[in-house]
């Protein structure tokens, strides 16, 4: 097992103390500042092609199959990758008319925010869901089939006890949807 300087060793004069090297890569992928080149290498194709296979990944990162599996595997136990999905082609499936609600609660108590969220994950049409600051307490995605369909998604909305006030956005034209690219 390779280990740091033990705590009677000095470098550019600090004390260090005997840390086994696996506990340091643990520590390395569980503070965000410390991830290697190759963990974001890692983290950047996955994100860009979830379905690349381990080998094309290996071979893309400079790494042997072995170890960049342990990599992944690392990275899945720290949180940084919490899933593999296939992206969806939305309006083929659910429908080409998509909202984003804004929703103001009556009250903002801790029980009236909990059945709001527990009666929001109900609507099958609804795709996200965020808590914001500013006027309205939380702004919805959803999608519809067609105007009538979205009209009974919003009279399902005004039918949660808690909501107060609706008002919608229609997306007219989606410039971008991606993930995350600011992995440092």
């Amino acid at each position: 097992m390779r280990m740091l300087p033990r705590s009677r060793d000095t470098v550019a004069g600090s004390r260090l103390r005997c840390v086994p090297w696996p506990a340091v890569l643990e520590f390395a992928v569980s503070n965000e500042d410390l991830l290697d080149t190759l963990d974001r290498k890692i983290l950047r194709t996955l994100s860009q092609q979830g379905r690349i296979s381990w080998r094309e990944l290996a071979d893309s990162i400079g790494l042997s199959l072995t170890p960049t599996l342990r990599r992944v595997r690392r990275l899945e136990r720290a949180g940084y990758i919490t899933g593999y999905m296939a992206v969806l082609n939305e309006p083929r499936l659910a429908g080409s008319v998509e909202a984003l609600i804004s929703i103001t609660l009556v009250k903002q108590t801790e029980s009236e925010i909990a059945d709001f969220e527990a009666q929001i994950a109900k609507v099958k049409e609804v795709t996200d869901c965020f808590q914001i600051t500013g006027e309205a307490d939380y702004l919805v995605r959803a999608l519809a089939r067609d105007l009538e369909h979205y009209q009974a998604v919003i009279t399902q909305l005004t039918r949660i006890r808690a909501v107060l006030r609706i008002q919608s956005a229609f997306v007219v034209k989606s410039v971008m949807r991606r993930a995350a690219q600011f992995i440092r």
